[in-house]
């Protein structure tokens, strides 16, 4: 989708929303794709100066034009509350500056009245904003606010693995429900919030008026009528990063899978020491949702090292050192770190979930969208698959 005009001439108005480290990584490999540049870092309200990012991110690459040109680009953090995210965030935040993009820092969960002095606050932005970029189209915050804009170009850039359930749901008019929740009769919140995610949805949907474009590294299988999908490759990454150095060992990335009920934790940490052991992993690098208790637990068994990344590990692996082997569970990785590391040499393996680890509160569909991750990254990228040994 190319750079539309704005009122009177001017470059489109671009207001992102994002409440992950992945979402903003994927908004900047967005705006290098469609050529946006910024044009007023301004810092991050009331928050302290961040730490500076390693200098080879703010080289030039040969080639690039460093003046400062084409359309503007806000992103709107809306903050969690989990302090590993929050991190990771504010180190996100800190590239899109040297980006030259604007940053707005919203306070979004911080009290009982936050949704609604963030949504006033945001509202009379939405209204002028000719074109919406959005990190997760499930979350409820995210759907509210589309209630109120009047953009006509919505684009929903990468959040993982739930990018490919809602391109597929959107495709078969379903109701927007993340992949891990269980089936059955929605609840009461569900209930209460039907009408703005149905309203949600509507907005999602192309029409005359309206534009949609996915931009994702996931493989889309259902494209839903109108929509236009635009792959991402990863090139910011690889032109602001690396090439990293690569180790003689291996590493392993971790998985949420446990904190969101769908493996059992038992089983997940015996899976974890027999790969380590068989592959000869010597780092373990931490999802930011996993929990401290099982971490040190990790650490303790299996006598691996526990890696807490400032950065999604898309930049992580890039600037290195890094394993010349990858291990992994189905999740995002296995699809956007072979991307990432074009041309390294690192080889990404990936250990399928047996269906004996699925706890009784794992969704009916959990098994089925963890084997398709991993089948569809297997037949893109050519991964190994690994069981684990008994």
């Amino acid at each position: 989708m190319s750079p539309r005009a704005g009122h009177a001439g001017h470059p489109p108005r671009t207001l992102a929303f994002v409440e992950s480290p992945v979402q903003l990584l994927n908004v900047l490999e967005w705006a290098h794709q469609q050529g946006l540049r910024g044009t007023d870092p301004d810092p991050l309200p009331g928050t302290d100066p961040l730490p500076s990012v390693p200098a080879q991110v703010r080289r030039t690459v040969a080639g690039d034009d460093p003046s400062p040109a084409g359309a503007e680009l806000t992103v709107v953090v809306l903050a969690p509350t989990d302090p590993m995210t929050r991190g990771q965030l504010r180190r996100m935040a800190d590239l899109a500056r040297d980006e030259g993009y604007r940053v707005r820092w919203q306070e979004a969960r911080g009290g009982p009245a936050a949704p609604f002095q963030t949504i006033g606050g945001l509202a009379g932005a939405l209204r002028r904003a000719d074109r919406i970029v959005m990190g997760d189209p499930f979350s409820r915050y995210v759907q509210l606010l589309l209630t109120i804009t009047r953009a006509h170009d919505l684009v929903v850039v990468d959040d993982g693995t739930a990018t490919m359930e809602f391109v597929a749901q959107l495709a078969r008019g379903e109701r927007l429900v993340r992949w891990h929740r269980k089936g059955g009769r929605p609840g009461a919140r569900d209930l209460l919030f039907a009408p703005v995610s149905s309203s949600a949805r509507r907005r999602l949907t192309p029409n005359a008026r309206r534009r949609v474009e996915v931009f994702s590294s996931m493989p889309v299988t259902e494209t839903p009528e109108g929509v236009r999908v635009t792959a991402n490759d990863f090139s910011w990454t690889r032109a602001r990063f690396g090439p990293p150095r690569i180790t003689k060992g291996a590493d392993m990335v971790g998985t949420s899978l446990v904190e969101t009920g769908v493996v059992d934790g038992d089983r997940y940490l015996d899976a974890v020491r027999n790969l380590a052991k068989a592959h000869g992993a010597t780092r373990y690098f931490a999802h930011r949702r996993e929990s401290t208790d099982k971490l040190h637990r990790l650490a303790a068994e299996t006598g691996l090292e526990i890696v807490r990344p400032d950065l999604p590990l898309e930049l992580i692996a890039r600037r290195g050192p890094i394993g010349r082997t990858i291990l992994s569970f189905p999740s995002t990785v296995v699809h956007t770190l072979p991307l990432a590391l074009t041309g390294t040499g690192v080889r990404v393996a990936v250990c399928d979930i047996d269906p004996t680890w699925l706890t009784e509160k794992a969704s009916p569909r959990a098994q089925g969208f963890l084997s398709g991750v991993t089948g569809t990254a297997r037949d893109i990228h050519r991964l190994t698959t690994m069981t684990s040994p008994a």
